[in-house]
């Protein structure tokens, strides 16, 4: 490993501080930011900076805080705490940090959620039919602008599809 690779590393991660409840305080967080997602401890709990000062950051940790110790390593994520939206969220059943409680049970073996378990909040191989809105090759889109609809079930009708917030161009060509 060169100097830069274990800089680089360094400067993603704090240390654990103090651990009073789901309050973690980590220190040499300098460059964090308020509701980054941050990954506490040895098992990568997830957890949320509520406030800093200096280099300090004070996390809300979002899972058992048993075991954590001082010195123990915490990865800023340069994240804000966030969700998944899309097709396959309204038939699945999710913890309080939207971690599908059935996929959980099937990796883990068990009824129970093992700390720090990290899964996709929807299932990203499952195929979904896509409906296209009126579309023309040619057509000036912008972030936010719906391209079609897929369709999940009887209680939720469908899913507008949009364009990622960050683009714009001319749609190419339109596939159903």
């Amino acid at each position: 490993m060169t100097d830069t690779n274990f800089e680089d590393m360094a400067s993603k991660y704090g240390k654990i501080y103090k651990v009073a409840g789901p309050l973690v305080v980590a220190e040499n967080m300098s460059g964090s930011k308020m509701y980054e997602l941050v990954k506490v401890g040895w098992d990568k709990l997830v957890g949320e900076i509520i406030k800093l000062e200096g280099d300090t950051a004070s996390i809300q940790c979002y899972e058992d805080t048993s075991g954590l110790t001082v010195g123990d390593p915490v990865l800023r994520t340069g994240n804000p705490l966030s969700v998944e939206l899309g097709p396959g969220i309204m038939e699945t059943i999710f913890d309080g940090i939207q971690r599908p409680l059935k996929t959980i049970a099937t990796v883990s073996k068990s009824v129970f959620v093992p700390r720090g378990v990290d899964v996709a909040s929807l299932d990203q191989v499952k195929e979904w039919e896509f409906t296209p809105k009126d579309l023309k090759a040619g057509q000036l889109i912008v972030g936010g602008d719906i391209l079609g609809t897929v369709f999940e079930n009887d209680l939720f009708s469908e899913h507008g599809i949009m364009a990622s917030p960050k683009i714009s161009g001319r749609i190419v060509e339109v596939m159903p």
